[in-house]
């Protein structure tokens, strides 16, 4: 099997149109004010504890659990085109650590087309992280983040 294979049995993805130009959903990514509406799931509360958006700079979110425990969400910005591309390594803990986020932003018009790509350092974690509800849990973070975007 090429790497290429391998990476691509290894990404889970989601695509979506967004109908805002590609400049708001960018900001609705980079701007903490923004994201702390829409990372976490409905109903919860996120604070964003670091975000030094560079290459090389590192973020990390918070979310309290009902359970009185926290779910961190951090990482380190590996790449970065303005407009066109976020790559970061992720950790999401305690569920999901060592994987990369590929945020893909294509300008079409007034819209923005959006692919998002997780990939996982083996086949079977991202088997894994998809049974535990990959899509649900991406897919209403970015429903929320499609209502911030069509608010502005």
């Amino acid at each position: 099997m090429s790497k290429s294979n391998d990476a691509k049995n290894c990404t889970l993805t989601i695509h979506k149109v967004f109908n805002p130009p590609v400049k708001l959903v960018w900001e609705a990514w980079i701007k903490p004010e923004h994201i702390v509406q829409w990372w976490a799931p409905k109903g919860m509360k996120l604070t964003v504890v670091d975000h030094d958006f560079k290459v090389g700079g590192k973020w990390k979110f918070v979310m309290p659990m009902p359970d009185g425990k926290e779910f961190i969400s951090e990482g380190e910005y590996l790449e970065i085109e303005e407009f066109k591309k976020i790559i970061t390594r992720a950790d999401f803990k305690p569920m999901t650590e060592g994987v990369e986020l590929q945020a893909i932003f294509e300008a079409e018009g007034d819209q923005t087309n959006f692919t998002f790509n997780v990939v996982h350092a083996t086949e079977e974690y991202s088997k894994q992280q998809e049974k535990m509800g990959f899509y649900n849990g991406w897919g209403s973070a970015f429903e929320r983040l499609e209502i911030l975007v069509n608010s502005k």
